[in-house]
């Protein structure tokens, strides 16, 4: 609920304290968000970081694990999530109803990258590694074979929702402000490039000549 209420808040100031009190009756299951915040250490506003940082460390490589590159989960850029839900909000129609609020379609972690890769102008190389020769530190935790999927016909059909910034605008935005915004501190781990600079090697080593 607090996550909604931030979202209001940002959106909507002068009257989130009055729209607040209606999200009891309303359920809301919100994508992985990302964009700009007000508050810059909020988590979400940084979904473009591990791509990003290799972007402008200049890496010549971005590897992804495969199963990590497939994998499709729902996002929303945080001004269309916002959007989402003060239509919920102001339309007694979603009272005692459930929304799904996501972008369609679920693009892959690999879709995305390359995305921002356009978007950056970024003319390096996206390679995708099996399990076995992925560093460590780029395996993620999980089952990547089972995607998370929403489907957001709902709100869509009956409260008329769309996405108000359009995808390319969001993942530009996203950027500008990541780099305007970037954390206080970083933890090198997830960007261990000696270890990516070996499996790479590894990599063309092992390819037929």
């Amino acid at each position: 609920m607090e996550f909604r209420a931030q979202l209001l808040r940002e959106a909507f100031p002068a009257k989130a304290a009055v729209r607040y009190k209606k999200l009891a009756r309303i359920v809301t299951t919100f994508p992985q968000t990302g964009g700009q915040s007000e508050e810059p250490a909020i988590s979400y506003a940084r979904r473009f970081h591990p791509v990003l940082k290799r972007i402008d460390d200049q890496r010549r490589f971005i590897l992804y694990e495969q199963g990590w590159a497939a994998w499709r989960a729902p996002r929303g850029y945080v001004e269309n999530v916002a959007a989402a839900l003060a239509l919920c909000v102001v339309n007694e129609r979603a009272s005692g109803r459930i929304y799904n609020v996501a972008e369609s379609p679920a693009y892959s972690e690999l879709e995305w990258a390359l995305k921002i890769a356009v978007a950056t102008g970024w003319t390096g190389e996206f390679v995708v590694l099996p399990d076995e020769g992925t560093p460590k530190h780029l395996k993620p935790p999980g089952n990547t074979a089972q995607h998370w999927e929403l489907d957001s016909t709902r709100i869509r059909r009956e409260l008329g929702y769309h996405e108000i910034i359009p995808l390319d605008e969001a993942i530009r935005r996203t950027i500008e402000w990541e780099r305007a915004n970037p954390p206080g501190e970083i933890n090198p781990h997830p960007f261990d490039y000696a270890a990516e600079d070996a499996a790479i090697a590894s990599q063309y080593r092992a390819e037929p000549q």
